[in-house]
């Protein structure tokens, strides 16, 4: 399964926007500004999603071809004639395809079970889902914790590749890794050139502060991206 590394899930959803307006700002654009609003890192209302290893988010107005006429032979062709009719030069113009409406596409890196994570997501960040979600076809029908699984799953797409980074670890253990991660390297920073005697009351003290057997001990804060 495209969508699985270990104990990882990739989630990419695509959610069509109504078409509507609020006032005189389209529901894409209302979207936007409350995305906007939402915050990044330990403000965003993600980070109190248990298992979360990172997510984004954005509106996709549509698709656009970077195909242009007149990169061969053909096109020249019906450049000359085009003087003499417009409909040649509708011809020679690529077809293109576009979307049916624009959408609210999710993606996340997620630990453990997709349903059960989903069923997190909605307990401990339902009010700022719903602000975003009304302007999207469908969640209307959404009042719970399995009705917005079951909107999700059918908003889902599959990954093609998904390079998972982690350790495929839990989200709290991996915190737990990069606090230790950032404070050894403190201790290998501060403890240079120490004489053997002073280096080991250092390491102890070192082990000691960041409680270095306890699997609970001190860890990054759900959201953090920078050091303290």
């Amino acid at each position: 399964m495209a969508d699985k590394s270990g104990n990882a899930f990739a989630l990419t959803c695509f959610c069509p926007i109504k078409s509507g307006h609020e006032g005189e700002i389209a529901f894409a654009d209302l979207i936007r500004y409350k995305l906007i609003d939402w915050g990044l890192d330990e403000d965003s209302p993600m980070a109190k999603v248990p298992n979360t290893y990172l997510c984004r988010y954005y509106v996709l107005d549509d698709v656009y071809s970077q195909s242009l006429p007149g990169t061969d032979f053909y096109d020249r062709w019906y450049a000359f004639w085009s003087i003499f009719s417009d409909d040649v030069r509708r011809k020679a113009l690529p077809y293109e395809d576009h979307l049916k409406s624009k959408y609210l596409v999710f993606s996340a890196n997620l630990h453990g079970d997709l349903d059960h994570w989903l069923r997190g997501m909605w307990r401990h960040a339902q009010g700022p889902l719903r602000d975003i979600w009304q302007y999207c076809y469908g969640f209307e029908m959404v009042n719970d914790e399995g009705s917005f699984v079951q909107y999700m799953r059918k908003c889902h797409r599959s990954a093609d590749l998904f390079f998972d980074g982690s350790n495929d670890l839990p989200l709290q253990q991996q915190l737990r890794s990069l606090y230790l991660k950032q404070e050894f390297g403190k201790f290998v920073l501060e403890s240079q050139g120490l004489p053997p005697a002073q280096l080991q009351q250092a390491w102890q003290a070192f082990a000691k502060r960041v409680d270095l057997h306890n699997p609970d001990g001190p860890a990054w804060r759900p959201g953090q991206t920078t050091l303290d």
